[in-house]
């Protein structure tokens, strides 16, 4: 099998000289209400069933299973579409990694532990956190580091509740979170009684570590992610709507679901307390370098975690007739928010609408061999094109820090 999906892999990447077509990967959730901004069609909203939620997430370039009851075992795999075959870019990287991100990676971690998705809802997302690597092992599981940033092509309508709640109030204590998760089947726990909200921007983003708790709110949201779909809710009541327990406790190992000092402690205090929060995990984009070639590229995500910089994601905008070369020397999956043209060898096209199942112009992953020898990006049409793309962990070199390079040092 690895050998047919090998000779699979060269055939796409032949016909994408280095570049490979990715098709949509849509992803549902129940708790919550689409947004109606990714693009889907309105009459395939509920396309894999009412029973399992409206779909409001686009994953790219992932190589992970979401975590979603009742889902089919491919669930949030991207696919690779070549000239006559489809298979999954989880098993093209299996079958020929070094060839598409890379030996480094490859070697350091294994694969391609990041990905990105788009997700899109009409009110807000419980509070909630992603486990940290040592509570995350212990359901056999990774850390969900992410982070956000917000197009402003998707945002036109920023829908019910465009603000995030991010951690806790400085005097919030372990005492205060724990009866919240005690009253839990009383209504409303009061969660976020204990948090404040930002107001979200189109245009700038927010790194978000695990064992921070958030509620992100109602943009739509280019996230960068560790390659995880490990969590747990704190909010048991989300417009009026109750959450399960189960979504609290579904990645804690079984003893411990009611043992509260334990579900507390997932919490990194040191973090979710900051009173400086805002100037740690902020992100405004910072331009890479100027470019003369009419385009413009910065980085809409960066800085680090756990001291390293892994996740990094920049936006590319080509002008009007105009043709650059991207030498970015790291393989990355790109996704296009605006505009039409080519990528390499392959068209270009953002779609208006999309229906479920329908294979779309939009999606790529560049590997690292392109990526090094530079990709040629020409806009063909009458305004922007705006390409974001997200990168391997430690892959790309220059990823600013949020606090600065002194501060660090």
């Amino acid at each position: 099998m690895t050998d047919d999906v090998a000779r699979m892999v060269e055939r796409a990447l032949d016909a994408g000289e280095g570049i490979l077509r990715l098709a949509p990967t849509w992803v549902p959730r129940t708790l919550l209400m689409p947004g109606r901004r990714l693009r889907l069609a309105p009459s395939d909203l509920y396309a894999l069933g009412a029973q399992r939620g409206g779909i409001d997430e686009r994953w790219l370039g992932s190589t992970t299973i979401a975590d979603n009851e009742g889902a089919p075992p491919d669930e949030g795999l991207s696919y690779v579409v070549g000239p006559e075959e489809r298979f999954t870019l989880r098993d093209a990287i299996a079958a020929a990694g070094d060839r598409i991100i890379g030996r480094p990676l490859m070697e350091a971690y294994g694969g391609w532990k990041v990905f990105a998705k788009f997700f899109d809802n009409l009110g807000p997302i419980p509070h909630h956190l992603h486990q940290r690597a040592q509570h995350a092992k212990q359901v056999g599981r990774e850390p969900k580091p992410e982070a956000y940033y917000f197009p402003p092509q998707l945002n036109a309508v920023r829908n019910r509740f465009p603000y995030t709640f991010f951690g806790l109030e400085p005097g919030a204590t372990r005492a205060d979170v724990r009866r919240c998760l005690a009253g839990w089947d009383q209504g409303d726990n009061g969660i976020l009684d204990l948090s404040s909200a930002y107001t979200l921007t189109p245009g700038t983003g927010w790194l978000v570590q695990a064992g921070i708790l958030h509620a992100p709110g109602s943009l739509v949201t280019y996230e960068p992610q560790w390659a995880s779909d490990v969590g747990a809710m704190f909010q048991s009541l989300v417009e009026d709507r109750p959450v399960p327990r189960r979504f609290l406790v579904k990645d804690v190992p079984e003893a411990r679901h009611y043992d509260f000092d334990y579900l507390v402690d997932l919490i990194d205090w040191d973090a979710t307390v900051d009173p400086l929060f805002k100037a740690h995990h902020y992100l405004a984009p910072i331009p890479v370098e100027p470019r003369q070639d009419g385009g413009d590229d910065r980085w809409v995500v960066y800085g680090r975690v756990d001291g390293k910089p892994l996740l990094a994601a920049r936006e590319l905008t080509v002008h009007p007739e105009a043709r650059v070369v991207v030498r970015d020397g790291a393989a990355s999956c790109a996704v296009a928010v605006q505009g039409r043209g080519t990528l390499g060898a392959l068209p270009v096209e953002t779609p208006v609408m999309i229906r479920f199942g329908e294979m779309t112009a939009d999606e790529f992953f560049i590997t690292e061999q392109a990526a090094r020898e530079g990709v040629v990006v020409r806009n063909t049409g009458t305004e922007p094109l705006v390409l974001l793309r997200n990168f391997g962990p430690e892959a790309i070199p220059g990823v600013p820090d949020i606090r600065g390079d002194k501060e660090n040092q």
